[in-house]
């Protein structure tokens, strides 16, 4: 219960406390009586955000006889008024003005008021005299009509696109005499150099430590680079950055919102606001800044007869009647009801202590833009992207050329100070001495190769900078330092590239053979016209190829017409140009050589072709696709995610970034609504490529994370380890530059084998044969039938018994040399035709044998009848064979062998012979084979 009462209390004390905090804030607060729209007053804190309010301001006349220090303006929703404040100083001795304020959105006006100082209040200006400050300021009501034309949408969105022109004018020549432009703004943007640019910092400085890790970690060359290339690139980080950046370099009159969304990147080209830096800048140029409209920007201090769509004097200064001496009465001049609703609000409702107060009170005003800066609320060129950086054209060479050489050292010392560090944690045993030993023996080569790394990545940025410069022109001791600087970088790169190149064909197992590049004809779809590049070595015997043209080229082949090893085992070539040709694959390793051609074009049209906007955009478009559909072919790098990022997003970025930049152009005149439309939409491109890039930043790190811990078998977490087993394989498998194996089939269930065919039912059509007896019994197994010969029937008188059939007493094996047939075994042999001479011979031998009284056939006869069965005719059912015998061989070779019986003499039987199968008697029986004489007679 203690516990509980000393809770409360402690409770109640914080609340009091708390209370006493805010009356105290409260008494502290300043506030203001208004008249809100209804009539009712109400007070108000000075310091509350206005919905809309000005920024930095420039003069938009050139020659303005005032000098004006503050102009701000801001509209409050809460209580419809319009606040403006205006301090500065003049020449003019007793002079009588007319003040003119317009308020512009999205290029169209939503609100404007002209009025007289004089009924307003306004002492300073009324009149205006030399010696006399300008102090002038209002609050201004106004009716909802007035602010109907101000989108709702407009308080809040990013970036409002919108300016205040104030105009001043003298009624003693009835001419403008000062011009003054500020920015309207809500306070929202995409411009957060401080948070976004902070975090894409960080995540540089990840990148180029995890890739710097993969190059110092180990003492096996081929293995340390096959690791580096796997890495994140710090090249590929830089290219993403200046892509975004350097596309406000087109001479175009960008959305406030893609200006302030590349703010953030500012710092990755080299423009880094600092005031100490510009004030050295400004003070080695002089005045000479160049003109800033000849980029496409309208320059602050120049005329600008036609910001805000201009001004008609005439509708100023209408028909007047003079009252006085060296006064005007301007009847109709203003908007009266508009007016006096002002002047009366002034004089009753706010003394002039109090409007002092809510001029000091108010803290949301910019300041004058400093010179060679455009005027602002005007982002047209690369000086309006600058702009939002405050640093001017003139500037931006000397600017990004000294952050460079801070780059430059910084890297320099960091590789040296990394040294000396690893020496100092071995001398006090807190590093083993193995540890980093390869690094530690050639940190003076790290330390150089890691300064022409950074002059490699920084080439675009360096060589546009110099080409801006001398389209821009200036002072000459800047020009003459870009042109040392342009000379240096290009020279020494593409020198230390070609030599690099060089030294690879002359040393290596490689020779450089002329060929041909050829233009090729064909046809895309079969009907539209195309043309495509070829090699001529590629197609020497093609002679169905149309071409339209070819120019010079050459070859770069291995000497024995294979390719033996590889440029990445080739641990000389890696330590003296492994900082260029590293990450890329073994057969693209001369890309680097490439991508300075690439790089060095791109910077001609963006800063060459400076205040031309159609030739930098078809010029780069053309560029950036060929580029695009050429590294996609080639997929230089060796790491998977390096060739996503450069090869497919990058490239897609590039070229629709491009593409709808030519919206932007002035010639084309699209409202600026569609054109923040479209700025959204490339936002959200390069938002998307960011967000990639960080990620693929995030996965690099864990697998140089992978590779410094490849010697230890374990890892934390634990279940990285086999990732990092998948990764170790990945990078085997790579760094061959060959395709991969295919996968394996994917096992299929092993169905049971069959026959390849199977008959299932066969249909027979009736023949001739099917109406013979003899046929059909002997086709249906009859033993009594397939057996008889056809000789034996004919000898044979009816009645009489048929011998039973006899088996040879030799074996079958000794027979089988009497088949004379190329029937296979088992084939079945069909009966011999039978013809009218057939018969007629058959009839006459009965006749003979009815004569005769023999009961037996001569064996002859047997002979010359059993040849006209089949060779090698199997009985149904049977193994055995009736074989057709030769008409030399013996008797015993030409016995007719049934399967069922023993062997038996030839002796007749008493079976009759078969009326239905008469003998068969041949040509060769009669007429060539003799009949032998029998045994008895020749005894």
């Amino acid at each position: 219960m203690a516990f509980s009462v000393s809770s409360r209390a402690a409770f109640l004390l914080l609340v009091a406390l708390l209370s006493l905090f805010q009356i105290s804030l409260a008494a502290d607060s300043q506030y203001v009586q208004a008249v809100n729209a209804n009539g009712d007053t109400i007070y108000l804190k000075d310091s509350r955000k206005p919905a809309l309010y000005t920024g930095n301001f420039g003069d938009c006349l050139g020659s303005s006889n005032i000098n004006v220090t503050r102009f701000d303006a801001a509209y409050y929703k809460d209580n419809m008024t319009v606040l403006f404040h205006l301090e500065g100083n003049t020449a003019l001795k007793n002079e009588s003005v007319m003040l003119y304020i317009g308020v512009f959105a999205y290029g169209e006006s939503r609100f404007d008021l002209t009025f007289n100082p004089c009924n307003a209040n306004i002492e300073s200006l009324c009149p205006m005299e030399a010696g006399t400050t300008i102090e002038a300021g209002g609050i201004i009501p106004i009716a909802q009509s007035d602010v109907a034309n101000i989108p709702a949408i407009a308080l809040t969105i990013p970036d409002f696109e919108g300016e205040a022109i104030l105009r001043v004018f003298a009624n003693s020549t009835q001419t403008e005499i000062g011009c003054f432009s500020a920015v309207v703004t809500n306070g929202a943007t995409f411009s957060q150099p401080e948070s976004v640019g902070s975090v894409l910092g960080i995540f540089t400085v990840i990148a180029v430590i995890s890739s710097f890790a993969t190059a110092a970690y180990g003492d096996n060359v081929p293995v340390m680079r096959k690791h580096y290339a796997h890495s994140m690139s710090v090249l590929v980080v830089f290219a993403v950055f200046h892509h975004i950046y350097f596309t406000g370099a087109l001479s175009m009159n960008w959305p406030s919102v893609l200006v302030a969304f590349w703010s953030n990147y500012a710092w990755a080209g080299g423009m880094i606001y600092t005031e100490t830096m510009q004030n050295s800048i400004n003070h080695f140029i002089g005045s000479n800044r160049g003109n800033t409209s000849h980029v496409g920007a309208a320059g602050s201090g120049v005329l600008n007869p036609d910001l805000g769509g201009g001004y008609d004097i005439h509708q100023i200064y209408k028909r007047m009647t003079p009252t006085h001496k060296g006064a005007l009465n301007i009847p109709g001049l203003m908007r009266r009801s508009k007016f006096n609703l002002v002047a009366r609000h002034l004089e009753e409702s706010i003394s002039k202590r109090e409007l002092a107060n809510s001029s000091d009170g108010f803290n949301y005003y910019g300041n004058p833009v400093l010179p060679g800066l455009p005027l602002p609320g005007n982002f047209s060129g690369f000086a309006g992207t600058l702009g939002e950086e405050s640093i001017p054209a003139s500037n931006a060479f000397m600017t990004g050329f000294l952050w460079f050489l801070i780059l430059i050292a910084i890297v320099a010392a960091s590789v040296a100070g990394f040294k000396w560090i690893l020496e100092g944690l071995s001398l006090i045993k807190l590093l083993k001495k193995e540890r980093l030993s390869f690094f530690r023996a050639h940190w003076l080569g790290y330390t150089a190769f890691a300064v022409l790394r950074t002059l490699f990545i920084g080439f675009f940025m360096m060589i546009f900078l110099t080409l801006f410069q001398f389209t821009y022109m200036g002072s000459g001791g800047v020009i003459g330092v870009a042109a040392i600087v342009f000379i240096i970088m290009f020279v020494g790169m593409f020198g230390v590239a070609g030599y690099a190149c060089f030294y690879r064909i002359k040393f290596g197992k490689f020779q450089s053979t002329p060929d041909r590049i050829n233009m090729e004809r064909s046809k895309v779809l079969k009907v539209i016209p195309w043309y495509r590049f070829t090699r001529a070595s590629e197609h020497l015997n093609d002679e169905e190829k149309v071409y339209a043209g070819s120019i010079p080229w050459y070859k770069v082949s291995p000497l024995s017409g294979e390719v033996t090893d590889s440029i990445h085992d080739d641990e000389n070539y890696t330590k003296k140009f492994g900082w260029l040709a590293s990450r890329f694959r073994r057969t693209r390793w001369w890309f680097f050589a490439v991508w300075l051609v690439y790089e060095f074009v791109r910077a001609c049209f963006y800063a060459g072709a400076s205040g031309h906007p159609m030739t930098q955009v078809f010029g780069l478009l053309v560029v950036e696709f060929l580029a695009f559909v050429a590294i996609i072919l080639l997929r230089p790098f060796e790491g998977q995610r390096l060739n996503a990022i450069v090869v497919y997003a990058l490239g897609f970025s590039k070229v629709a970034t491009v593409a709808l930049s030519a919206a932007f152009d002035i010639r084309f005149n699209l409202a600026r609504i569609p054109t923040t439309a479209i700025g959204i939409v490339i936002i959200v491109i390069q938002g998307i490529l960011t967000i990639i890039l960080l990620v693929a930043i995030v996965v690099g790190a864990i697998s140089s994370y992978f590779s410094v811990m490849r010697n230890h078998e374990e890892i934390k977490p634990k279940k990285w380890i086999p990732l990092r087993e998948r990764y170790f394989k990945h990078l085997d498998q790579t760094v061959k530059d060959v395709p991969p194996p295919p996968r394996p089939p994917t096992p299929v269930p092993e169905e049971p084998k069959g026959p390849y065919f199977s008959v299932n039912s066969i249909k027979r059509v009736a023949k001739i044969e099917d109406e013979d007896k003899d046929f059909l019994a002997e086709i249906g197994g009859d033993p009594n039938e397939s057996h008889i010969s056809l000789a034996t029937m004919g000898k044979i008188e009816e009645g009489t018994e048929v011998p039973p059939p006899t088996r040879a007493s030799r074996a079958a094996s000794v027979r089988s040399h009497a088949s004379f047939t190329s029937l296979p075994y088992g084939a079945r042999v069909h009966r011999a035709s039978w013809s009218s001479r057939d018969f007629n011979e058959w009839n006459n031998e009965r006749r003979r044998t009815a004569n005769s009284t023999a009961p037996l056939v001569p064996e002859g006869e047997s002979r010359r009848a059993s040849g006209n069965i089949g060779s090698n005719a199997r009985f149904a059912n049977s193994r055995e064979s009736i074989t057709r015998g030769s008409p030399l061989a013996t008797p015993e070779d030409n016995d007719i062998i049934s399967p069922m019986s023993r062997p038996k003499s030839r002796a007749p039987t008493s079976t009759p012979a078969s009326p239905y199968r008469p003998p068969l008697k041949t040509l060769v029986s009669e007429n060539e084979v003799p009949s032998l004489p029998s045994q008895t007679h020749s005894q």
